[in-house]
Order: structure tokens, then C-alpha cells, then sequence
């Protein structure tokens, strides 16, 4: 008896490694021509729920927990072991003001169709406006565009006539202090910019002496319909 116990148990050792091999040779095969087969052996332990005496937490005491003492928890009980746990179904339900804010979200984030119709025709309706709304901007600077051209050329004009003028009156102060000190000076030298400063104020002085002698001539000047002195009515 114990040599055809041996036997058998010999014979299911041959075979558990016979399948061993075949299963090598299979991934090995499928390793070199394609994707890998992968086998998986699992053997989950079984859920074993004690319908006859579940846990059911003390409320009323300090040593529960107080995520076991909320109502989601009870939903939990309920749903696993149902009237077992001992749990009134009634209480379940959610309260007017859980409702209240179901039904908000659901309208925030599942509209209905109707509404849904209605944000798209709004939502091409202001896609309408803002493209009518582009092309007249469009149209009115395309109308003013040969005046604005004209500006730009106008300033550009202006700019190079500036620089042009700038630089004329730079190579005028340059050859003036050469001519003052004898030797180049750099233009940031405190020499080179009190000159400046002494030129600035003289021509100021010109100026204002030139706008005093028109302004005496222009009042010594008769005016054009007053009588010549001595003339009679």
C-alpha cells in the first residue's frame, strides 16, 4: 500500500514538471515570435463575511472611531451585510438638503437637452456678434488706411528730418570746440557740454532780442486803415 502511495504521488510529480516544461516552451515560443503570453496563477482567499454576528460599531462609545459613527458608514453596513447589520433603511435616504444640492450639481453638470441646445445657439450667437463686430473693425482701418499711411510717412519724414538736423548741429559743436581748445573733444567731457550749456544760453539771448526788435517794429508799424497824419474828413 505504501509503494502505490509512492507511486501516485511520483506519477503527480511527473506531471506537475511535464507541465512546467510545456509552459516554458510556450512563453519561450512566444517571446520569439511575438508579445508575451502572460499566465498568471492567482487564488484570491475567499470573502468570508459573518452574516451571523457582524460588526456593528458602538456609537455611544469613545473608542469607535468617527468615520464609523457617519452615515456613509451606515450605507456601507447596509450594503454588505443588509438587515443583518441592523441598519434602519429609512435613514439612508439622503436629507431634503443633500437632495437640494444633487439636483444642483445635476443641473451645473448634466443640463438637460433642451438646455445644452439653448448654451450652444447662445455660444454661436456671441461667435456671430464678435466675427461681425472683427470685420467692421476690419473695414473702418482698411478705410482709413491711405490716411494712415500718410501719417506714417509724415513722422518718418519728420524723424529723419530731426536726426539730420541733430546731427548737422553735433558736427557744428564739434568744430566749434576744435576751434575753441585747439585739439577733438569728446562730447562727453565736461568741457565739451559747458561749452554746450554757454552756446544754448547765447542763442537763447539771440532769440529773445530778436523777438523784442519784431515785436518793436510790428508796434511802430501803421496800422493799415488809420489816417495819415494831418489828413482831414
Amino acid at each position: 500500500m505504501a509503494a502505490s502511495m509512492l507511486c501516485g504521488r511520483s506519477e503527480r510529480l511527473r506531471g506537475l514538471l511535464r507541465g512546467i516544461s510545456v509552459l516554458k516552451t510556450l512563453i519561450s515560443s512566444t517571446t520569439q515570435c511575438g508579445p508575451l503570453l502572460q499566465i498568471v496563477y492567482y487564488n484570491p482567499k475567499p470573502l468570508r463575511l459573518n452574516f451571523k454576528d457582524p460588526y456593528i460599531p458602538d456609537k455611544e462609545s469613545k473608542k469607535t472611531p468617527e468615520w464609523q459613527k457617519t452615515i456613509k458608514y451606515d450605507r456601507k453596513l447596509f450594503g454588505r451585510y443588509g438587515f443583518a447589520s441592523g441598519v434602519d433603511p429609512e435613514q439612508l435616504w439622503p436629507s431634503s438638503e443633500e437632495l437640494k444640492e444633487m439636483i444642483t450639481e445635476e443641473k451645473e453638470w448634466q443640463p438637460s437637452l433642451e438646455e445644452m441646445l439653448t448654451n450652444i445657439r447662445a455660444k454661436e450667437q456671441e461667435r456671430a456678434k464678435k466675427l461681425q463686430s472683427r470685420e467692421k473693425l476690419i473695414a473702418a482701418n482698411m478705410a482709413k488706411m491711405p490716411q494712415m499711411v500718410a501719417e506714417w510717412r509724415r513722422e518718418s519724414r519728420d524723424i529723419k528730418r530731426k536726426q539730420k538736423e541733430e546731427k548737422a548741429r553735433r558736427e557744428r559743436l564739434l568744430a566749434e570746440a576744435r576751434e575753441r581748445f585747439g585739439y577733438v573733444l569728446d562730447p562727453r567731457s565736461p568741457k565739451f557740454l559747458d561749452m554746450v550749456k554757454e552756446i544754448e544760453k547765447e542763442e537763447k539771448k539771440k532769440r529773445k532780442l530778436l523777438k523784442r526788435q519784431k515785436k518793436a517794429e510790428e508796434s511802430a508799424a501803421p496800422a493799415p486803415n488809420a489816417p495819415a497824419p494831418g489828413a482831414t474828413s
